[in-house]
């Protein structure tokens, strides 16, 4: 969801965007880079010498504070196979081109990022809290667009840590929406049931896991046509 609106923020799609994030680690990342932490976290990513000790003891310190816990995240979804920060989630032994660990530790393109996003930081408001609430507050707005990126049902609860969602009550959410919506979900015959039943346009897209087999996943929406062309 984050490359979403990250996207529509830098490609001047929108005038603002609004992201809500539940999960306290991902949640932290973002209230330091927006915080006017970007700078620090940065820093400290180029800084840090990545071994599978450095890492384990930066994951260890997570609770210190808040800026602990975002390097943590960074850290834990650089250095966790397939970037899962779900509680459980082992370290990579392999990785990319046999580098293990480190195969997916790019610090200097980590700051590029970083340090782009600052420069449009006042351009996004971040809440750390649970979409479904911040839908609910703004159905009535016409004026709103959302992208609604709820836990896959199949797989949510290996890849997250709030994986238990009511996925009945997200399609019920977005038909009651004023503004439009495009939802992404796992391709399996559940959501594709729900979403016929509330007359949505439903379009598969091709995807690669975590294990980079080539998958497809669902957009959802009210209409879809602006996609197919």
């Amino acid at each position: 969801g984050g490359i979403v609106s990250l996207t529509a923020a830098f490609e001047n799609l929108v005038g603002r965007v609004t992201m809500v994030e539940k999960d306290e680690g991902v949640a932290a990342v973002w209230q330091v880079i927006l915080g006017g932490g970007a700078e620090w976290l940065a820093e400290t990513i180029v800084n840090f010498h990545l071994t599978p000790q450095s890492a384990k003891q930066a994951i260890d310190s997570a609770n210190e504070s808040l800026e602990s816990l975002a390097f943590a995240t960074v850290v834990k979804n650089r250095v966790n196979r397939g970037g899962i920060l779900a509680d459980g989630a082992s370290f990579m032994k392999n990785g990319e081109n046999g580098k293990g660990i480190t195969s997916r530790w790019y610090p200097e393109t980590l700051k590029k990022r970083i340090i782009s996003i600052d420069k449009i930081r006042k351009k996004i408001q971040f809440i750390a809290g649970d979409g479904f609430d911040v839908c609910e507050q703004n159905y009535h707005r016409n004026d709103a667009i959302y992208f609604i990126d709820p836990p896959y049902l199949k797989a949510g609860r290996r890849l997250y840590r709030y994986s238990a969602v009511d996925h009945e009550a997200v399609f019920k959410l977005a038909s009651q929406l004023k503004g439009d919506f495009l939802m992404s979900y796992d391709n399996v015959e559940e959501i594709r049931d729900i979403a016929i039943r509330y007359e949505f346009a439903v379009q598969p897209i091709a995807m690669k896991n975590t294990h980079h087999a080539e998958k497809t996943e669902l957009l959802i929406g009210r209409n879809l046509d602006w996609f197919l062309g």
